[in-house]
């Protein structure tokens, strides 16, 4: 199947249904974001084991969530503490993600990091967003490449890389048109009261800190 269009307002709003489809039934996604493109399914035990198999990836490096608002987080059992507060406030809808504690029983353990917490993202990028809000579930997301490799810069590049899963029907790609050679979002650990940087992308630490103080890592 060729890559779906989703950059216009209407390839968007036309791409969703078919999307939200494919999802429901187990199927993975490969979609653009406001950094890079990513890889994701929902946010269920199967499909997750099933996203770590297309990836390549070790269950010790878990996917993170996208979210189309913080209420999201929060019915799934996601904690909010007063660094994590601030800095969603802060920076939310934007390319930041925060590992926050709880989520147990009502998202799989495959999401959640040595430290205990399970990474989430408000993602600014609208199309996604709707997508996800349409969906009514977290998006699991990890980068769109083969291991070792950069994401995929665009659409074709994808489909070309993981071109067995394309031709089974088990990927479907969303072509967001060709990104930048972007950083990928910035994470902080918000599962104790002192919050600490993971990895510092997009957002610099100077830029948390300018927003939200000492409660900044």
């Amino acid at each position: 199947m060729k890559p779906v269009p989703f950059q216009s307002d209407s390839e968007i709003a036309a791409a969703i249904p078919q999307a939200v489809k494919h999802l429901g039934k187990g199927g993975l996604l490969a979609y653009p974001t406001e950094t890079v493109y990513g890889l994701g399914s929902r946010a269920v035990q199967a499909d997750v084991a099933a996203l770590a198999a297309l990836k390549g990836r070790s269950a010790s490096k878990p996917f993170l969530l996208l979210i189309s608002d913080r209420g999201m987080a929060e019915a799934h059992g996601l904690a909010f503490n007063a660094s994590a507060d601030a800095l969603a406030r802060a920076f939310w809808p934007g390319p930041l993600t925060l590992v926050l504690p709880g989520g147990s029983g009502r998202l799989p353990d495959l999401l959640r990091g040595p430290d205990g917490g399970i990474a989430v993202r408000w993602t600014s990028h609208q199309g996604i967003a709707n997508l996800v809000a349409s969906l009514g579930v977290p998006l699991t997301s990890t980068s769109a490449n083969l291991p070792g490799q950069p994401p995929g810069p665009g659409a074709d590049a994808i489909a070309r890389d993981f071109a067995p899963a394309v031709a089974s029907g088990q990927l479907l790609v969303l072509d967001g048109g060709v990104l930048g050679n972007r950083p990928p979002s910035t994470v902080v650990d918000c599962t104790r009261p002192q919050a600490h940087i993971v990895r510092e992308g997009t957002l610099s630490v100077h830029e948390l800190r300018r927003a939200v103080g000492r409660l900044a890592p």
